[in-house]
């Protein structure tokens, strides 16, 4: 095993210095990617190498594109036919699917011979997802859609040269480990294998002992001071006077673009209908839409041509989007447990660039916001609504 950590990496590295082909360097220029994330130097090469992989990194550190890039150069002139695929990619949500299959056809359009990739998951008929099965190169999939489709001899994946385990540890916490087991099972013994998490698990390690061999480990942990890109304002509020405030905030610092949870699929909507009907143009997703509309809400979202400015949603977000400069996110209702808290505000601060998170603390949620600011060593500044709306 090889461990490679932060500061056996120059900060002053290029995507040329990781000799990555001239297709994707042009590509990464032409879309305003200057330098790699510390998780992208220090990944790329072992994995064009042939290497297994396994990268621990915060969500938003750029994970995907860490392996995304070198796939695609390790697989540029290869093809698949009879449903055997090159690549399996393995993520928890619909979301991630999209997201990771997004980025792979715009890098991959930049190839003399472009990767066909697809993305299935749940939620959705399984029918066209089989009949597009023929010649994919690179899938995207969620445990349980895969499994399906391996069922009804859909997909083949006894020739399969590399598997991606994407937000591993979420995969697992969320209950995919038998479902995981049955698909690697069926995989070749022969393959590079690459995990990514934000954190490394007793699961996750069990999964890495299971399936990587001698893999080089990089372990790229955020410093702590990191975390002042996010300014964090708490306001103590009764539960009548939240919708009141909410409103107020968004127009009081005039967001364009802000991330609102809430805890329940009902809250959503209730916050959702209230902004709308206050002429503040909003959105709402949660896992009882459908993924298209779920989709599309996402993309409206985050489009700066769009009206939309709110996007509201549960918790189903706090790990499953990628925007890089979201300036806003506000906490109505507290998560359940402080590493949920830190999953919400992490969609704020990144990319190197500031944000703002206001939260919303009720009489009731005093002690849990307590409790949240303990655990996550976190002080978040309190203010009273008298204050202001006097």
């Amino acid at each position: 095993m090889q461990l490679v950590t932060f500061a056996a990496i120059p900060y002053y590295m290029t995507f040329q210095d990781l000799n990555l082909s001239s297709e994707l360097i042009s590509q990464l220029e032409k879309n305003q990617f200057s330098k790699p994330t510390p998780i992208q130097q220090q990944a790329i090469t072992p994995i064009l190498e042939g290497k297994d992989v396994m990268g621990i990194a915060k969500t938003g550190s750029g994970k995907t594109l860490a392996y995304v890039l070198p796939l695609l150069d390790r697989l540029k002139n290869q093809s698949s036919e009879n449903r055997e695929i090159q690549a399996l990619v393995m993520v928890p949500t619909r979301e991630l699917a999209v997201q990771v299959s997004d980025a792979i056809i715009l890098f991959s359009k930049a190839l003399k011979n472009p990767l066909i990739t697809m993305a299935v998951y749940g939620g959705v008929s399984i029918n066209p997802q089989m009949m597009k099965m023929n010649t994919v190169d690179i899938l995207l999939a969620t445990p349980g859609r895969l499994l399906e489709l391996m069922e009804k001899n859909a997909v083949k994946v006894a020739s399969t040269k590399i598997l991606v385990l994407d937000e591993a540890d979420k995969m697992l916490s969320a209950g995919f480990k038998e479902e995981m087991d049955q698909i690697f099972n069926r995989l070749p013994s022969k393959k590079q294998t690459l995990l990514f998490s934000a954190t490394l698990s007793n699961k996750v390690s069990e999964i890495k002992r299971q399936l990587l061999k001698d893999p080089v480990v990089i372990d790229v942990q955020v410093p702590e001071e990191d975390l002042s890109l996010i300014k964090q304002i708490g306001y103590r509020v009764t539960p009548e006077k939240k919708g009141i405030l909410l409103r107020h905030l968004i127009e009081e610092h005039d967001m364009q673009q802000v991330l609102i949870f809430c805890s329940s699929t009902y809250q959503v909507e209730h916050v959702n209908d209230k902004l709308n009907t206050n002429g503040i143009t909003s959105k709402a997703v949660h896992g009882k839409k459908a993924q298209g509309t779920r989709q599309s809400h996402l993309n409206d979202f985050k489009d700066a041509d769009s009206d939309v400015r709110c996007l509201v949603t549960t918790d189903l977000l706090s790990r499953g989007i990628d925007i890089e400069f979201l300036p806003f996110v506000i906490n109505y209702e507290l998560p359940r447990s402080p590493k949920d808290y830190i999953h919400r505000i992490g969609r704020t601060g990144r990319a190197e660039k500031p944000g703002t998170v206001f939260t919303l603390v009720t009489p009731e949620d005093a002690h849990h916001m307590r409790v949240i600011q303990k655990k996550t060593k976190m002080k978040v500044w309190m203010e009273d609504l008298e204050e202001w709306n006097s």
